[in-house]
């Protein structure tokens, strides 16, 4: 029974992944789930598939394989994910500084607009939720109420005025 996981130099060049408490904690139930009764169930249904007889022409056990594969590629992916990660901790500055997790209002042409700084893995821009590592998370981190950044988009450079921080 092998598996071809992940190629090692894909391991070797993870960057630390920023995850909310919540998120972390629901990648550990998913790990553990997957684990536990993800493989059982994958287990079962090899077992079913070779009762059919010649693994060569089974459908079946093809398809329970892949099944198997899949499962532990994302059981490795959610272990380095999780071996990698930091959780992202509430600022103590009292909302001074733009920081992984603070809640940043930003005011554009009259138009406020309110994103929280998340790591990549849990980055949902149209929800609010930008990654520190995208040009809007990268131009706000480390600024503070007042400042003015710019940001390079496909459209253009667009100006921003932090109004703040919490």
């Amino acid at each position: 029974m092998f598996v071809r996981l992940f190629d090692l130099s894909l391991l070797l060049n993870m960057t630390k992944q920023y995850l909310t408490k919540e998120r972390h904690d629901v990648l550990v139930q998913e790990l553990q789930d997957l684990k536990n009764s993800g493989r059982r169930a994958v287990a079962e249904k090899l077992k079913r598939a070779k009762e059919f007889g010649d693994l060569s022409e089974n459908s079946e056990y093809q398809e329970a394989r892949e099944e198997q594969t899949y499962l532990e590629r994302r059981i490795q992916e959610l272990t380095e994910i999780l071996r990698t990660s930091e959780i992202i901790k509430k600022d103590s500055n009292g909302g001074a500084v733009v920081s992984m997790g603070s809640k940043v209002t930003l005011q554009r042409d009259g138009k406020s607009f309110i994103y929280t700084i998340v790591g990549s893995n849990e980055a949902k821009p149209t929800e609010g939720f930008v990654s520190n590592e995208s040009p809007m998370g990268k131009a706000v981190l480390g600024t503070k109420p007042g400042d003015k950044i710019q940001i390079q988009t496909p459209k253009g450079k667009s100006d921003y005025l932090i109004v703040s921080v919490e």
